[in-house]
């Protein structure tokens, strides 16, 4: 029997690469949209083209009712649910002076309270020998000037998914959190000039971006063989320090 995945936020960068790679490994991959339909539908249409099986689900991880239906999808197409990757997130940037409080209260709804949510229905759902991921970032250690509530919203999924897994004492499911640093994807460029994207680039020292496979090798180690791994944060992000 094949590992079923549910991977909210599958649809575009970081968590479609998840997606892609959980089923290039042979799990059923059921992926989790917020808005337009046709970028996971895509990714469910180049998963099957390459004999994997998946679906694609509108939910809003914020939402009890729209998570509890996309556990169901998972359980109803392919028999239950083994990996749980929490990709799903929103960012702001702003000076702490100047931020707009509607902003923050919207990251705090899609990166906190959504975190809750699909931990909460995980915890419910998930099959004995199952992984628990989410996301954090490495802006949490860099403490960049403009990332205070992104970052605060990202200290707080940190804090939540080792207690979560000592919570799950007795289960055998892993619970980690992954961190990248500056990574190629449409919500990192969003806003920014070349001289800081070059910038960025720079700091660690493979003086590259990272790519949304680079994270996805991670995720899938976390999701797959590395059972040891438990109640941790794993920095995933060329060295930047």
């Amino acid at each position: 029997m094949s590992r079923v995945a549910v991977v909210t936020g599958g649809s575009r960068g970081i968590g479609r690469a998840v997606a892609l790679r959980l089923a290039a490994d042979g799990q059923a991959v059921v992926i989790a949209f917020g808005h337009s339909s046709a970028p996971a539908d895509a990714v469910v249409a180049e998963i099957a083209g390459k004999g994997g099986q998946a679906a694609a689900v509108r939910a809003d991880v914020a939402d009890e009712a729209a998570v509890a239906g996309l556990f169901d999808v998972a359980e109803q197409r392919f028999g239950g649910v083994d990996v749980v990757v929490n990709a799903a997130g929103v960012m702001h940037l702003s000076p702490v002076a100047e931020l707009d409080l509607d902003e923050l209260d919207r990251m705090h709804r899609t990166n906190i309270r959504g975190t809750f949510v699909v931990g909460r229905e995980a915890v419910r759902r998930i099959r004995r020998g199952g992984a628990i991921v989410n996301f954090s970032t490495s802006i949490t250690r860099l403490s960049l000037p403009t990332y205070a509530a992104y970052a605060a919203s990202k200290a707080a999924v940190e804090a939540i998914s080792p207690i979560l897994a000592k919570e799950l004492r007795g289960r055998d499911v892993t619970v980690n959190a992954v961190a990248p640093g500056p990574t190629a994807t449409e919500l990192y460029f969003d806003g920014k000039d070349d001289a800081t994207i070059e910038r960025a680039a720079k700091m660690n020292p493979m003086e590259r971006l990272g790519t949304p496979e680079d994270i996805a090798e991670v995720v899938a180690s976390l999701a797959g063989p590395a059972r040891w791994v438990n109640g941790q944060t794993i920095y995933v992000n060329g060295g930047v320090a």
